[in-house]
Order: C-alpha cells, then structure tokens, then sequence
C-alpha cells in the first residue's frame, strides 16, 4: 500500500492540466475558423489600444523629443500639480462636467422614445422612410456635420436666421454667443446620432414575446399601457447597459465637434479637457503636459463607469460585471 500511495495522490494532479489543455486545444480546432477571423481585431486593440499605453509614461517625465521617452528626466507628479495649480482646471472640470452631464441626460432618452414610436407605427413604408432619413446623420464625418450646423446658423444666410427675420426677430450669432453653445452641441448630438442608436433598441423590442401583448389586448390594455408596462420592462437590461457605457463617456467628449464649434468667444463654456489637451500638446508641443491632462480625464471616466456600473446593480440588479 505504501509503495501504491504517491501513484493514487500525484496521478489526478498530472492529469488534470494535460485533460484541461487537451479540451482547450479541442475548442481551438473547433471554432478554427471563427478564430481566424478574430485576429484582425485582436491585432488592431494590440497596436492601437493597449500599445500606446506605453507612451503615458511621458505624463511622469520632461519628454524631449530628442532624449526620447526612457531618456527624458523623470519628475514624478510635477505635471499634475501644475495642472491642479492651475486656473484652467476648474473651469476645463466645470465645462466638461456640464457639457457631458447635459448630453447624456438630453441624448439618452430620445433614442429610447424614437424606437418605440417606430415601432408603433403599422405603416410599413412610412416606418421605413423615418428610420432611413433618421440614420442618415450617422454617416457622415464630424467635418460635414459641423459644416451643416454653421451654414444653417450662419448669421447672414442660415435657414434658422432667415426664419427669425422673417418674423420681425433679429438674427443670433449662435456659435459666437457661450449661452447658446451648449444648446447647439446637444441638439446637434442628437440629430446625429439618434437614429443610429435606436437600432439596437428596436432589435431589442423586436425581441418580446408578442404574445405579451396580446394577453395585454384581452386585458383591455391600450397602447400607452402596454408600452409602459411590457415594452419598457422588457428593454430595460438593454437601457441600464448602455446607460453604464453612456455613464463611463460622461467625461471623454470628443475634440473633434467641439473644436470645429468653438471659438474664443465661447472658451469660457466650451473648452473642454479634450480640447485643452490638443492645443497644449500639438499647438504647443507640451506633450508631457498634455499627457498628464489626458491621463487625468482617463481616470475620471473610469471612476464614472464604476460608480454607473454599482449603482445599475444596486438599482436594477444588472451591470456590465
């Protein structure tokens, strides 16, 4: 028995990362082909994602070009503190904080209520026509967008101060004017993206057991009823998933739109920390600085998605984890 006792208690234990590696092989040949197809994608997050993650070591150091990243001088949290210490912090936190606050809490909702609507109407070449003209916005750049929203409220000869002037109003130099320029980036964002985000709301509806609703119809519901007690429910863990996402880019607001849109007249509320880390690093090559704010918004968008993410699962018992 003595001799038997090592053989009976180190053979389960040698087995078992061979058995585990050999079902692991097998689920490789397996899905051989969807792997494959994979590894785009693998190697795009490789290089574009988690590569330049290296380069942050910059916000910690006096970058030189010239000296290179290892070689520069190491100086700790000196570009944070002067960061902190300076007076364009709060108000980049203030602008930022505001501008996503208000985005999310306007651009939200409308793709949830777009989707339902649509999926209310029973005419099918109507509903088509909406959600085509709805998704068109989507295409295109940021360039051409921004371009329609300065023609249309140019002061001379945009539509909407044609509009006012002929009523008897005097024309709105919108984009120069800071009370008006948060108005204009939400609306914008909606027309924008509002069609295209209702498509996965509507796969979502889509997904109900129709024969909810037809127990809501023998009930007598109307259709008010059943959208506020069946649809809404049901598309519910779908709302609370893409609120944490939305949450999480509460606080990585674009460059591109606000900087087509602003101008110095509407620093005091547009300029945002994407921004100021454009014109700091590439306008003035203070890409040590620059990095340091950037890394700074990172953090305060992970700490969003977080705190979103706990209060979901606190609230709805659903989160992304």
């Amino acid at each position: 028995m003595a001799s038997t006792q090592p053989h009976l208690t180190q053979g389960p234990a040698h087995r078992a990362p061979v058995s585990r590696a050999r079902a692991i092989w097998r689920h490789v040949v397996r899905d051989r082909q969807l792997l494959l197809l994979f590894i785009p994608c693998i190697v795009f997050f490789i290089l574009f994602r988690y590569g330049p993650i290296y380069g942050l070591i910059i916000a910690f150091k006096d970058y030189s070009v010239y000296q290179g990243i290892l070689g520069s001088d190491w100086v700790g949290l000196e570009h944070f503190r002067r960061f902190f210490d300076s007076p364009d912090f709060w108000l980049l936190f203030k602008n930022t904080l505001l501008l996503g606050l208000f985005t999310l809490l306007w651009t939200f909702p409308f793709p949830i209520v777009f989707a339902i609507l649509l999926n209310e109407i029973r005419y099918v070449k109507f509903k088509k026509t909406i959600q085509t003209f709805s998704y068109l916005p989507s295409f295109l750049s940021v360039v051409i967008i921004s371009s329609m929203i300065i023609d249309f409220l140019s002061p001379t000869h945009g539509l909407l101060n044609e509009a006012l002037k002929a009523l008897g109003l005097q024309p709105i130099y919108f984009l120069a004017a800071p009370e008006w320029f948060r108005t204009v980036y939400i609306a914008s964002d909606i027309w924008q993206h509002m069609g295209f985000e209702s498509i996965i709301y509507l796969a979502a509806i889509a997904g109900i057991d129709p024969t909810l609703y037809e127990a809501g119809k023998v009930d007598g519901a109307t259709r008010f009823q059943m959208i506020r007690h069946i649809t809404i429910p049901s598309i519910m863990p779908t709302i609370l998933v893409l609120f944490i996402i939305k949450s999480g880019s509460m606080f990585r607001i674009g460059y591109e739109k606000v900087l087509l849109l602003y101008n110095p007249m509407t620093y005091e509320v547009a300029d945002v920390f994407s921004t100021y880390v454009y014109r700091k690093g590439l306008l003035e090559t203070n890409y040590s600085y620059a990095a340091a704010v950037g890394l700074f918004e990172s953090l305060i968008a992970l700490c969003m998605l977080l705190l979103s993410n706990a209060i979901s699962k606190k609230a709805g018992g659903r989160g992304l984890w």
